[in-house]
């Protein structure tokens, strides 16, 4: 049954209330600002192109960093329910939106004459490799 975004955005809010408890295990601006910068290294580079085909965009982890930056004036508490409702929203986002498993069908039922069934013919056959 397809998920509505209001309750994708629930549910992952929920999820990330337990993944991250307290205002402590929320990522700090330190290491989102690393993360922006190790997206730029060679080697991830590289690995981008590999699996993808181009270069990675790091654009995100930097918004990311802004996003942090402009929560420093808040309380503790108020900032990790704003950064929870942040993550939740993108979370749901990729849930909801296309992937590399929308390419796939689910098969409601298996091949016919699969797998093929070797017959005493086929295996005196002068063409198959004893």
């Amino acid at each position: 049954m397809p998920v509505d975004w209001k309750t994708a955005v629930k549910q992952e809010e929920e999820y990330l209330r337990k993944v991250h408890p307290t205002t402590d295990d929320i990522p700090g601006c330190m290491s989102l600002l690393d993360g922006f910068l190790l997206c730029h290294v060679v080697g991830s580079q590289v690995k981008s192109l590999y699996r993808h085909g181009r270069m990675s965009e790091c654009n995100d982890k930097m918004e990311d960093f802004k996003f942090c930056m402009s929560l420093k004036s808040m309380e503790p508490e108020a900032k990790r329910d704003v950064w929870i409702r942040r993550r939740a929203e993108w979370w749901a986002n990729r849930r909801l939106g296309k992937s590399s498993e929308n390419v796939w069908d689910v098969r409601r039922e298996s091949l016919s004459k699969w797998p093929p069934s070797l017959s005493d013919d086929t295996a005196q056959s002068p063409d198959t490799i004893a």
